[in-house]
């Protein structure tokens, strides 16, 4: 039986993280002139390869892949391995070499009436919402992430993820249920101002060690006192710790610590502290790079997304592959009170690198500072 399957890819998702705007809408044009390159293609095309592999390992499965034209699809799926003859292209952007969300919606909507029986597209929280307006829900949709920010709970957790639930969806193996598509106000975020929305529900193939949950927001305040206790406990490790620089990562957690260390850390990018002293402010790839180039001995200090468990690869693309290997595996530190971690109950990383992420994972747990030097040991999942 021949199996039709959407795909769309969102060319400029997640280009402006590494170039520390936390989020590329309607700053495409500065993204670009700060070098930012695009990443999207590159994981949507893990996604094609692995699901190929993993049909083949099964046995093999007819499939057409009903796409966009160039970069919005049929590109990446051709550099993924599909066949020329798999592929029907049933759309092409007006301006291919600077896509729209117009484009992003019409390619869905493209692929529905050419008889899709489900939608994979690469982006973040923003393409999510493009594509759920323009589908609703008549088709169910799965998401390879490739955005700065991903809350919606239609995304793999990785792109290999990704592939193994189509493939689970396409043979019957999975149930399909309907998640919450969320999205940041980017302009309020690189405000430093969090503002969460509901934009719709999608249905989709949703298997839990597969599909992240969506974003859980956890209140500070009532954490309070033990924030004081992990805040006090990095101050400590920070004065036993001259010369090395101890890069902090965003969030509410990271920004009650900043306080603490009376630092002007802003709460949704990325500072650095040397001996006490603030040495970098909501900083980019390169600006990080830079400074493990004046001081190489480093720390990263992170805290998980609630329930997710992300503590790298979302909202804070900045912290790169080449700033993950500068810096060492060993010397990431993940915080978070015990409420959080108890809803969190394992982490997850997606730096974009397989290999790195296997050096994570490879450790089968991370001992999480949840309170005054106390660490409590969580898998990863």
């Amino acid at each position: 039986m021949m199996r039709r399957v959407g795909f769309v890819v969102n060319p400029i998702a997640g280009m402006g993280g590494r170039v520390g705007l936390k989020g590329t809408d309607g700053v495409l044009d500065e993204a670009m002139a700060r070098g930012a390159r695009p990443q999207s293609g590159h994981r949507a095309a893990q996604t094609v390869r692995r699901f190929g592999e993993l049909a083949e390992a099964t046995g093999g499965l007819d499939v057409v892949w009903v796409t966009s034209a160039g970069e919005m699809g049929e590109d990446v799926l051709l550099e993924g391995g599909v066949a020329a003859g798999s592929i029907s292209v049933v759309h092409a952007a007006a301006r291919p070499e600077r896509t729209s969300p117009d484009d992003t919606r019409e390619a869905c909507m493209a692929c529905d009436r050419e008889g899709a029986e489900i939608l994979v597209f690469c982006g973040g929280d923003g393409t999510a919402r493009d594509v759920t307006a323009a589908l609703g829900l008549r088709l169910p949709v799965l998401g390879i992430p490739a955005g700065v920010k991903m809350h919606s709970g239609v995304f793999g957790v990785s792109p290999a993820a990704a592939a193994e639930t189509l493939l689970a969806y396409l043979h019957g193996r999975v149930a399909v249920a309907e998640a919450d598509v969320i999205d940041l106000d980017e302009d309020a975020y690189r405000a430093g101002e969090w503002t969460l929305r509901l934009h719709g529900v999608a249905r989709t193939p949703f298997e839990p060690s597969l599909v992240q949950g969506g974003k859980m927001m956890v209140e500070v305040a009532s954490d309070r006192d033990v924030l004081i206790d992990i805040a006090e406990a990095i101050k400590e490790y920070i004065e036993e710790s001259p010369g090395t620089l101890f890069i902090l990562g965003p969030g509410g957690t990271l920004k009650f610590i900043g306080d603490w260390l009376r630092i002007d850390k802003t709460l949704l990018g990325i500072d650095a502290v040397v001996d006490g002293a603030q040495v970098g402010k909501d900083l980019e790839e390169r600006g990080i790079l830079q400074l493990l180039d004046r001081w190489p001995s480093a720390r990263v200090v992170v805290s998980p997304i609630g329930a997710q468990g992300f503590f790298l690869g979302r909202g804070n693309l900045q912290l790169s592959p080449e700033v993950v290997r500068r810096v060492g595996v060993d010397n990431f530190w993940v915080v978070s009170t015990p409420a959080k971690l108890e809803r969190t109950p394992v982490l997850r990383v997606d730096t974009g690198d397989e290999e790195l992420n296997a050096q994570f994972t490879g450790l089968g747990r991370f001992y999480v500072l949840v309170g005054y030097r106390t660490r409590k040991p969580t898998p990863f999942g």
